[in-house]
């Protein structure tokens, strides 16, 4: 996973690339979030081989980001795969997946957001059924006023069994 988070193409739509340090302190965070909320973010492994290509899953909203939209507190999807991995409907498999469990363990919607100039990971979110939502768009505190990646997006999807 250090190897994904390093890659500055696949990391160009966030902050900064990772160094191991950081990717392994990501990954505690995400192993303790699984313990403490039941899911988190999770690797993701090709079926088969097992390789390692990333990771998918479901977040609690980090306290930036409910602090930016506080109107909206709910749960996130996402995913990071590495490049080579691209294009091949990973994310999009995956992330159906777990909608499926967000679903099954009777979470009411998910939300997902990404920088506005984040075209691929935006029609990761229309394949699966994600709309997005112009009233939830907000300013990411962790880029500098006037930074290209600030604005950012945000697409919802309602449990359709609720």
């Amino acid at each position: 996973m250090a190897r994904i988070y390093s890659d500055a193409h696949v990391r160009r739509f966030f902050p900064k690339v990772l160094t191991v340090e950081e990717a392994n302190v990501k990954i505690d965070v995400a192993i303790e979030r699984a313990r403490t909320n039941g899911f988190h973010f999770q690797a993701a492994e090709l079926k088969g081989s097992g390789e390692l290509i990333g990771m998918i899953g479901l977040g609690v909203f980090s306290e930036a980001v409910q602090a930016a939209i506080p109107s909206h507190r709910s749960v996130e999807i996402g995913w990071v795969l590495a490049k080579e991995h691209w294009g091949k409907g990973f994310a999009t498999e995956g992330a159906r997946a777990w909608l499926e469990y967000a679903w099954s363990i009777g979470l009411p919607e998910v939300a997902a957001f990404t920088a506005k100039e984040n075209e691929p990971s935006q029609k990761v979110m229309q394949k699966i059924g994600m709309i997005y939502d112009p009233a939830g768009d907000y300013e990411n505190p962790e880029f500098g006023a006037g930074h290209w990646l600030r604005p950012q997006v945000v697409y919802r999807k309602r449990n359709p069994t609720l």
